[in-house]
């Protein structure tokens, strides 16, 4: 058996590492959409989506909102899907901020298309005109562009509203432009119409805004003149090079009895002009030229 033996290399110069970039980042999830169900806690958007999809969120006659948007697939046949999100009931100040308002309306910012659904009974004490009317406002506070978004009014819980109360806030969205459809979700009572609509709304509206990022602004750099300045006097003879405190680091790191290191401190002046403005300034081989604390004599 026959081994192979290998000389193990030290490196003998090595420069000294840049300081890296720092910057703080904020990073936002925004759950992507076609459909955005709205509207205050309890009246019924989380039971909606589980009877349309197959979203199973957590379901429960509550006076708080959930933490966490949902989202579900309504399959309208083959090869046909819309994704609906569950947005987290919104509630009045929503829009400056009041509770987990702006978490959850940066969800909604995806969405093409808006379903407000509203308590038609009013069963929480709550008027189901005004709470239209303050989510909207909520909308406009957060976003303009967003409260224009395209809205479809449904109307839960008319198993324990009156006629007559179901027909005059049908009325009432009528005049407004909008379209209402009365359901009862549990039952899954007018849903069919009312995602029939929805899909036949989406075929009309563009696809899902793509954001993209903001650039991040490039810092302004340092002209190369100033990051290699120098100063170059003759006193006595001697070629002095001052004034660049670039350079010092540099020569923290040279070691004068490594040909490495000095080949790469040769390099430096070269590259940085130091060379050229000695030349410039008439130098000649065998001249003393000072770097800071190292002197040595200059060969062309």
């Amino acid at each position: 058996m026959h081994f192979s033996t290998a000389t193990r290399q030290v490196p003998r110069f090595a420069k000294a590492g840049n300081p890296g970039e720092e910057l703080d980042v904020t990073l936002e999830l925004k759950l992507l959409a076609d459909v955005g169900l709205i509207g205050f806690p309890n009246v019924g958007k989380s039971t909606l989506v589980s009877v349309v999809s197959e979203a199973k969120p957590k379901i429960a006659n509550y006076h708080f909102t959930t933490l966490t948007p949902v989202l579900g697939v309504v399959r309208m046949g083959e090869g046909s899907s819309f994704v609906m999100a569950d947005i987290p009931g919104l509630i009045e100040g929503a829009g400056e901020g009041v509770g987990l308002g702006h978490e959850f309306l940066r969800h909604v910012e995806r969405c093409r298309l808006l379903l407000h659904v509203i308590d038609v009974s009013g069963s929480e004490g709550r008027d189901p005109i005004e709470d239209f009317n303050t989510i909207n406002n909520e909308l406009k506070v957060f976003s303009e562009e967003l409260s224009e978004r395209p809205q479809i009014v449904v109307g839960n819980k008319c198993d324990l509203a009156e006629e007559e109360k179901i027909e005059e806030l049908k009325a009432y969205f009528s005049e407004k432009g909008l379209a209402f459809f009365p359901i009862m979700a549990p039952i899954n009572e007018g849903t069919d119409e009312l995602i029939n609509y929805v899909a036949a709304e989406l075929a009309k509206l563009p696809e899902i805004k793509i954001y993209e990022p903001d650039p991040i602004p490039e810092r302004e750099l340092i002209p190369e003149t100033n990051r290699r300045s120098f100063t170059l006097d003759v006193l006595d003879g001697v070629y002095v090079i001052d004034n660049a405190p670039w350079l010092l680091k540099i020569l923290e790191t040279v070691d004068p009895e490594d040909y490495e290191s000095l080949q790469y401190f040769q390099r430096t002046l070269q590259d940085s002009g130091i060379i050229q403005a000695l030349v410039n300034a008439g130098v000649q081989d065998g001249d003393i030229v000072s770097v800071y604390d190292i002197e040595f004599e200059f060969v062309s």
